[in-house]
């Protein structure tokens, strides 16, 4: 039963389906999340939307300027009437009546100006929330590459373990085989009961096994890394671990730094922009207008170089009713975002907390791993000895051998925990990206 549960354990450490690769590449932790952040989608979404963001500003930003329309047509005209009023004389009879011209096409083109001079601080606080929108975009694609450079580190040091496995479990599948040749050998020559040379190939078989099963998920790991750092799919990736374990404990009062909670802080700017946008409707708009126009009726009227500058002004009373409702959902959000920002700041607090207790548990679990390693080790000996002298049974032996294998991959996945542990931490305080790039 104890020799069941380890490979059952072993293989629900690791993932799951199947994939190969071919050609070998060395790649380091950093080198592996620089990629990430480089050429993954997620780190391409991320750039977009900051730069949506920032035409949305400029959309936003060129409703101040000035609209300019310049129109012209011309309209051929079949079977028009003209009525000229009758001119009358200094003594008021009416003069000789004038002929009533052929008119048969119109000429027009006018050019038409409007400034936008107040709209109740609609367009400022309309640039501003933009602004605050844009911030806060960049403060979520800041979050985004924290995420975005965990998920690497998780898939790395997984691929690393299953590697590790792989290294582990080999060396332990050379024993066990060598252990069969000698039992073989044994019972052959009646030095062992049939039943104990059948457990030791029952050891052996489930050894390989797992060894299968770590492959696989190497593989599929392997995969996996290929597809979000778009390297060549056929691309083996050797791990490397020079740096797991070696962190800096001082680092655990780290200053909080957390973009997305940040980012909320611009959107709600926006919001309370938005409140000042809808009560921009309780004011009147006033704009200064232009126009230039030029006209030819043909054989009738001419108007060339006509100018005109004036003032508009617009105010649509009834938005001092229908408006209060804009105002109260404006508000609404903004008193939303409000709970949300104490909500998440409690959140931080909280992942904070939990990545600062789950990394001190990483180093103390290496403490304990490394003398269970020490311990198995000479326990497998012992029996060894002992098993060689008849002192104890194969079960005993076989018993031994696994403990040392599994205390061995324990320990292995202990170091790499201490370095995940660590970069959670560090993604929780919001200063992940900042390590590498430092």
């Amino acid at each position: 039963m104890k020799i069941k549960h380890f490979f059952l354990s072993a293989i629900l450490c690791l993932g799951i389906a199947s994939a190969s690769a071919q050609e070998g590449k060395s790649l380091s932790l950093e080198q592996a999340v620089n990629l990430a952040l480089t050429n993954s989608d997620e780190a391409k979404i991320s750039n977009s939307r900051v730069n949506t963001a920032e035409s949305e500003l400029q959309v936003t930003k060129n409703l101040q300027y000035p609209d300019l329309k310049i129109s012209g047509q011309y309209q051929y005209l079949t079977g028009a009437e003209i009525d000229f009023p009758a001119a009358t004389t200094s003594e008021g009879s009416a003069s000789e009546p004038t002929p009533t011209p052929d008119v048969n096409q119109l000429l027009l083109a006018q050019a038409n100006m409007s400034l936008p001079l107040f709209s109740g601080f609609k367009l400022k606080n309309a640039v501003k929330a933009s602004e605050n929108n844009l911030k806060a975009a960049s403060l979520n694609a800041q979050n985004d590459k924290e995420q975005i450079a965990l998920y690497t580190i998780i898939d790395y040091i997984n691929l690393y373990k299953a590697q590790k496995a792989i290294e582990i479990i080999e060396e332990n599948l050379n024993s066990a085989n060598l252990r069969v040749k000698d039992f073989t050998a044994m019972e052959e020559n009646g030095l062992l009961a049939r039943n104990d040379l059948l457990k030791a190939q029952l050891q052996e078989s489930n050894i390989q096994l797992s060894l299968e099963e770590a492959k696989k998920n190497s593989n599929i790991l392997n995969y996996k890394l290929n597809v979000m750092l778009k390297l060549p799919e056929a691309t083996k990736i050797n791990t490397q671990d020079t740096n797991f374990g070696n962190v800096i404990p001082s680092n655990l009062k780290g200053m909080v730094s957390r973009s997305d909670l940040e980012a909320l802080t611009y959107q709600e700017k926006a919001a309370e922009n938005q409140i000042k946008m809808a009560k921009s409707k309780y004011y009147p708009s006033i704009a200064l207008v232009g126009g230039y126009t030029n006209l030819d009726l043909h054989n009738a009227l001419t108007v060339n170089n006509a100018i005109n500058v004036g003032v508009g002004l617009s105010y649509n009373l009834a938005d001092i009713f229908k408006n209060e409702s804009d105002v109260k959902v404006a508000q609404s959000k903004a008193e939303e975002l409000q709970y949300t920002i104490d909500m998440v700041s409690d959140k931080v607090k909280l992942q904070i907390e939990n990545a600062k207790q789950d990394y001190k548990l990483s180093l103390r679990k290496y403490e304990v791993y490394t003398k269970s390693e020490e311990q198995a080790i000479e326990n497998y000996r012992i029996l060894k000895d002992k098993y060689d002298n008849g002192l104890v049974d194969t079960n005993d032996l076989l018993e031994a051998d696994i403990d040392q294998l599994q205390a061995k991959m324990n320990l292995a996945y202990a170091n790499a925990d201490i370095t995940q542990k660590y970069y959670e931490l560090l993604t929780a305080q919001g200063t992940l990206t900042n390590q590498f790039n430092n």
